[in-house]
């Protein structure tokens, strides 16, 4: 009997790729790689930084669940300003590049679930400031920024559990400052920067090479945006120019990026739909003052959880909005 050929696959097999150590199976068309994580493991963990700026060395940190002030965690190991994106696995958090009286090629890292100083992890190819950043759970991923005045195009990268100077990765598609990374287990997006840029293009974070073109920013060209992502989804917003607009990508995919919603016009519409007429919203104490007049002693607004719900139900709606074209799309 002739047995079937071990060059052919069929679909749904598997196999252990020695290469990548990694379970690949065959969906028909090619191999690709089995993540086994759980949900805990495709957030950020409970823990953001605030590194630097402005020319200081100061770590803050705050508990991404709850609410609260910042608190004092440690010490970048140099004074920075213009530090740019900072990266991390669920261990550490990294800090690159920056300017003081001359542009910086430090990265510093340190520990997420302690509190200390940070300590030197090596080199960047090259000084730079107002870097773009992203990560995998294994390799940080340093990208654009300035060097001697002039954007760079330049892709590197660094295993984070180990120390040492990053390595040359390839380069992005255009030279850009300030563009914000976001990212999956497998996959980096880079969006927009300075002189004002309106590409989003990708890598492969496991593998090295040049980024390739994943779409444009729809709404406008626009460097230093607020970005953050899940495994599925990288949002960003707000940048320069100043935009208001909330906008988003699949990260699995390619296109352009689409609107998310306008935080901003949601809380207005919120706020403004709110009785502040309504003076049973209000406590008000009355006295007498030195005069023999009537005075208002205290003036209260009782009902900040209503206005706070208002707010909630409108944001909410915006993101149900966003959510069903995003599935429209899909279908």
């Amino acid at each position: 009997m002739e047995k079937p050929s071990l060059d052919t696959a069929k679909a749904g097999a598997m196999r252990f790729n020695t290469d990548s150590s990694q379970m690949e199976i065959y969906d028909g068309n090619q191999w690709t790689g089995i993540l086994a994580t759980s949900p805990e493991q495709q957030t950020g963990g409970t823990r953001g930084f605030r590194m630097g700026g402005n020319t200081v060395d100061v770590i803050d940190f705050f508990n991404v669940d709850n609410t609260g002030n910042a608190v004092d965690f440690g010490n970048l190991t140099a004074s920075r300003g213009a530090t740019g994106q900072g990266f991390a696995s669920r261990v550490r958090g990294f800090q690159a590049g920056g300017y003081n009286s001359g542009y910086l090629n430090n990265i510093d890292f340190f520990t997420i679930p302690s509190q200390g100083n940070a300590s030197d992890f090596g080199d960047m190819v090259a000084a730079k400031q107002a870097i773009g950043a992203l990560s995998s759970s294994t390799r940080g991923i340093i990208n654009s920024g300035s060097d001697a005045g002039s954007a760079v195009n330049v892709i590197q990268y660094v295993t984070m559990a180990t120390t040492g100077n990053a390595l040359d990765f390839g380069d992005l598609s255009t030279a850009r400052t300030n563009s914000r990374g976001v990212a999956s287990q497998t996959r980096g997006v880079n969006i927009g920067g300075y002189s004002t840029s309106a590409v989003i293009d990708f890598i492969t974070i496991s593998s090295q090479g040049n980024a390739a073109d994943f779409g444009d920013i729809a709404s406008s060209a626009r460097g230093g945006v607020a970005a953050a992502s899940n495994a599925i989804r990288g949002l960003f917003g707000g940048g320069s120019p100043t935009a208001n607009k909330v906008e988003f990508i699949t990260i699995a995919t390619l296109g352009d990026s689409k609107q998310f919603g306008d935080l901003h016009k949601a809380i207005e519409n919120a706020i403004g739909s709110f009785d502040f007429d309504d003076t049973g919203n209000y406590s008000i104490d009355f006295g007498i003052d030195y005069s023999g007049k009537v005075c208002a002693e205290s003036f209260t607004f009782d009902n900040a959880s209503d206005l706070e719900y208002e707010i909630i139900q409108a944001v909410e709606h915006l993101f149900a909005e966003a959510e069903d074209d995003n599935q429209e799309n899909q279908d």
